[in-house]
């Protein structure tokens, strides 16, 4: 029993520091006008407009559209790499 609670407690431990460097990696995400960064915990970091030139008025829902883009890029890069290295756990409850 004393066993089986080692190797738990160290398959947590590996599972946290695992989360940790996730959480401290920076995540990039892009669109045709917009490039962004996020940390692991979906923190945003920077953010960038990268269209040269003046927005115009009529522009600005296909910007609203590139910044959910760039976003949801970055987001599911975080999400490929916390399953990459903790999908493994993902079937023990509460550990994700």
């Amino acid at each position: 029993m004393q066993q089986l609670m080692q190797q738990a407690q160290r398959m947590q431990r590996e599972i946290a520091k695992k989360k940790e460097a996730i959480d401290s990696q920076e995540f990039f995400g892009k669109s045709e006008w917009v490039e962004l960064s996020f940390n692991g915990k979906k923190e945003i970091k920077t953010f960038k407009i990268i269209k040269d030139g003046i927005i115009d008025e009529d522009d600005k829902e296909m910007l609203e559209d590139m910044i959910m883009i760039a976003i949801k890029d970055a987001f599911n890069k975080i999400d490929a790499e916390t399953e990459k290295e903790l999908g493994q756990y993902a079937s023990m409850s509460g550990l994700m």
